[in-house]
């Protein structure tokens, strides 16, 4: 099964590696006795639905994701395996998307206006006023 990541791309089973193996947590025999645990992986330079500006802008983003090359998601919170796979491809889809997104603009840096800061000074005396008043009185 494809998994969709936009409208235009959608990544090939054929590239997706998928491993099963026994799950920890909570499921009892259930758990002991079947490979619920899903470890899915994507080799992104490997990748032929790519084009070469989003290959390099997901090697970039994703680069302290990549094991060997490739990006792997697990995922093992539901005791089914049918279900913990529909999660790691949602979990694949959600990263690439996150990575291939444009970058929010720079922020431009501004000065606080007169107002804030004369807000900002007078809170802070009052704020002061109210400790002096809650310490002792001086021996003067």
């Amino acid at each position: 099964m494809d998994v969709q990541i936009t409208a235009t791309l959608a990544i090939p089973a054929a590239e997706l590696n998928w491993q099963f193996s026994r799950s920890s947590g909570p499921g009892g025999q259930h758990l002991n006795t079947t490979d619920s645990r899903v470890e899915l992986s994507w080799v992104i330079g490997a990748s032929r639905v790519l084009s070469d500006w989003q290959r390099q802008r997901l090697l970039s983003k994703l680069g302290s994701k990549l094991v060997a090359g490739a990006l792997v998601v697990t995922a093992a919170e539901e005791r089914s395996q049918w279900r913990n796979r529909q999660i790691a491809q949602e979990k694949l889809a959600h990263l690439i998307q996150r990575a291939l997104a444009p970058d929010a603009p720079v922020r431009k840096a501004t000065k606080p206006t007169r107002g804030s800061q004369r807000r900002r000074l007078s809170s802070k005396a009052n704020r002061s006023a109210t400790k002096a008043l809650r310490r002792k009185p001086g021996m003067e």
